[in-house]
């Protein structure tokens, strides 16, 4: 395939991705929504792998996830049942889901339901487990942890699915867009998008309020207390975006980008479903009191998919009260925003920052200027530790590796009397 070819192909892809119009139109337990969803699955960030392959911090939350469940009674009756077959471990992309950390979904979790009004295709969240540091997205379980997914479960969940439905759905791109204006990047700071969220929701809780009383009450004091509450729905806003431009043949853009605790890997919108893996990135990190690089822990992660399309590490620029949170200079984070602008094929839109004149974020990343230039994609990300739960916060970019080898493949595919079939055909 031509240069010309491929820049009309990512051209369009970009189009798609920008096009996409996420709306908030529900909040289910998984297995009611999400597709493929049985009662013994759980789902885990990064490509497929059988769970003997799981490590550390992630192995941890898979275990967890089926405790939660009720499906064993400790960690060593659900190390059997993974082995045995009786409990099941899945990707969490595989079923249109979309994972924070560790990015565990049982069964009788709430997940947000989004869905692409210019496409109609559809992704998912679970929620915001709440402030503390110990979650089990970062591969913590204890009775605080289950008391708090049990509040998920039976308050938030309902409330705010009830919500939702009386408001007739939500769109998110409106929120978002003005989020940005107001100092978020929608990955690592989402304070103003959760202040803007809460208001649109707080008629219809309002009107809830005779019939649920208490539980809106807490509700309420739960959003009023999570300024990370928002991220749940900018990832499944992330996924519907960047689902909507996967498929385009002779593409040679960037539709995820994810992490697990093998290493890093991303999916190509030309390329099928095939994950292209690499290294675990380099991280420059901050972290809290009493922790430091040498506690770092793997466990996966999906929240990269704001990255994907436009935001993140791609619109730091927006969002210089992070200095405070994940360390760096406001100097730095212009740098490394302007750097985004070479590995990108177009500007954002719709998400613009003020800092730069109201510029597009750039978006729409293309693996081949990422290998002919040698910029890495940035990243926003909070830090797991070793012991379970969070230890920091930073900025990582991508491996090189993801990149070339996805290239290569592009070039199998693409150059006339390739032969794509010599290579693994099996999605990683």
């Amino acid at each position: 395939m031509g240069l010309m070819m491929r820049k009309q192909a990512n051209r369009r892809a970009v189009e798609l991705m920008c096009a996409a119009q996420p709306v908030l139109i529900d909040v289910l337990p998984a297995h009611e929504i999400v597709p493929d969803m049985t009662p013994n699955l759980m789902l885990t960030s990064g490509p497929p792998h059988a769970f003997e392959d799981y490590d550390d911090g992630q192995r941890d939350a898979v275990i967890y996830g089926a405790m939660f469940e009720g499906l064993a009674v400790d960690e060593e009756d659900a190390a059997k049942k993974f082995a045995g077959g009786e409990i099941r471990v899945g990707a969490c992309q595989d079923h249109g889901c979309i994972g924070s950390l560790a990015g565990i979904y049982t069964a009788s979790m709430p997940v947000f339901v989004v869905e692409n009004g210019s496409g109609g295709n559809r992704a998912f969240c679970n929620l915001y487990e709440g402030e503390s540091h110990r979650r089990l997205n970062y591969g913590c379980y204890d009775k605080d942890v289950r008391r708090n997914l049990l509040f998920l479960q039976d308050v938030i969940g309902p409330v705010l699915g009830e919500a939702v439905r009386r408001a007739g759905g939500i769109p998110l791109k409106p929120i978002m867009r003005r989020a940005v204006h107001m100092g978020d990047e929608l990955h690592s700071r989402n304070t103003a998008a959760t202040m803007l969220v809460t208001k649109e929701l707080f008629p219809h809780l309002l009107d809830l309020a005779l019939q649920r009383g208490d539980k809106v009450r807490r509700t309420l004091e739960y959003l009023a207390e999570a300024d990370y509450f928002f991220l749940r729905l900018s990832m499944a806003a992330g996924k519907v975006a960047a689902d909507a431009a996967h498929g385009v043949e002779g593409s040679s853009l960037v539709t995820a980008m994810t992490l697990s605790c093998l290493g890093a890997a991303i999916r190509v919108s030309g390329l099928g479903d095939r994950w292209f893996e690499g290294p675990h990135p380099i991280v420059e990190g901050t972290y809290f009191e009493g922790h430091s690089a040498a506690d770092q822990a793997w466990m996966g992660g999906e929240s990269l998919i704001n990255e994907t399309v436009g935001l993140g590490g791609f619109a730091q620029a927006a969002a210089f009260p992070l200095q405070a949170y994940q360390g760096g200079s406001a100097e730095a984070m212009v740098e490394k925003n302007l750097q985004m602008y070479e590995i990108t094929v177009a500007e954002h839109p719709d998400f613009r920052i003020p800092y730069f004149g109201y510029r597009g974020t750039p978006v729409g990343i293309d693996l081949f200027k990422v290998v002919e230039t040698g910029i890495l994609p940035v990243c926003d990300v909070g830090l797991a530790g070793r012991d379970g739960g969070q230890i920091g916060a930073g900025v990582m970019r991508m491996p090189m590796e993801c990149f070339q080898a996805a290239a290569a493949e592009y070039e199998l595919r693409y150059t006339p009397g390739g032969d794509s079939s010599s290579s693994d055909p099996r999605p990683r």
